[in-house]
């Protein structure tokens, strides 16, 4: 087993489940560092009907930059728009009906914080993957873990550093195949066969 510490998404990509769910990682789950911007913590890639689109949930703004400590705007009702762009990419995919009632308790939790907003979420993912991976939180920051740190390695911005095989998307025939979107884009459109997809994505070095 190897120790890794990971960051807190909210509906995670691919490429970051490949490295929760692998069986040789211990995971520890990053919640003291400074709230990075325009990362995957706060946003979601999904595929919309233009392309990419990126779900941002809103932060209230009262200086702090503690991931646990960062507050949750409510201000917005950026719950219902998120829930709306996402039945409106996948409603016509394979299997979003199938998925739609579990994938739906994401938008009706209401927690204070982004963190545990995030992990409500990914308990909810888990319950639809059928997996029961085992997690601790860390108890202070670290700038150099002993533990392999993917705080960086997964950009919103970037292409990533994974490798995954291509998979048939509502819009592909459109824009082509985007990869490592959020976990939501593989579920409805592979169904019961995305554990074994996540499970055969590949870090390129």
């Amino acid at each position: 087993m190897q120790n890794i510490v990971l960051p807190v998404f909210y509906m995670p990509p691919v490429s970051w489940f490949s490295v929760f769910l692998d069986a040789e990682n211990e995971v520890v789950l990053e919640q003291f560092e400074n709230l990075p911007k325009q990362t995957y913590r706060s946003r979601a890639n999904i595929y919309g009907a233009n392309g990419k689109l990126s779900l941002i949930i809103p932060m209230v703004h009262n200086g702090r930059r503690v991931i646990k400590d960062i507050e949750i705007s409510y201000r917005e009702d950026w719950r219902t728009l998120h829930w709306k762009s996402i039945k409106t990419a996948y409603q016509s995919s394979p299997y979003f009906e199938y998925y739609e009632d579990k994938f739906r308790k994401i938008y009706d939790l209401k927690e204070k914080f982004l963190l545990d907003f995030n992990l409500k979420g990914l308990e909810i993912i888990q319950q639809i993957l059928k997996t029961e991976k085992a997690h601790s939180l860390n108890e202070e920051y670290i700038r150099n873990p002993e533990a392999v740190d993917f705080r960086e390695k997964f950009s919103a911005k970037q292409p990533s550093e994974f490798e995954m095989e291509e998979y048939y998307q509502t819009f592909s025939d459109k824009f082509g195949f985007l990869e490592d979107l959020s976990v939501l884009d593989l579920v409805c459109n592979k169904g019961p066969e995305s554990l074994a997809y996540i499970k055969k994505v590949k870090q390129s070095y």
